[in-house]
């Protein structure tokens, strides 16, 4: 079961990335979008370095896994879109 404490980890760690996610990829959006696409990006980033063999730890760890799945994201809707 997930505690509220682990639920507001997940969103703050969300929010962070997707912001930093946004600024990277020079993205505007909402303070709710980054936050999707920020714990969004945690799981596809965690997915895809993990099949590297590469994984995050703690907070900071997690943020970067994050940063890089949404940028991974990001890049993936605009090959889709363009």
């Amino acid at each position: 079961m997930i505690s509220i404490f682990s639920l507001l980890i997940s969103l703050v760690v969300g929010a962070i990335s997707g912001w930093i996610a946004g600024q990277i990829m020079h993205m505007q959006g909402s303070w709710l979008k980054n936050m999707i696409l920020g714990i969004v990006g945690g799981a596809v980033g965690g997915f895809i370095l993990r099949i590297i063999g590469i994984s995050g730890h703690g907070f900071i760890g997690n943020i970067i896994v994050s940063v890089i799945g949404a940028c991974i994201l990001i890049a993936v809707a605009r090959a889709v879109t363009k």
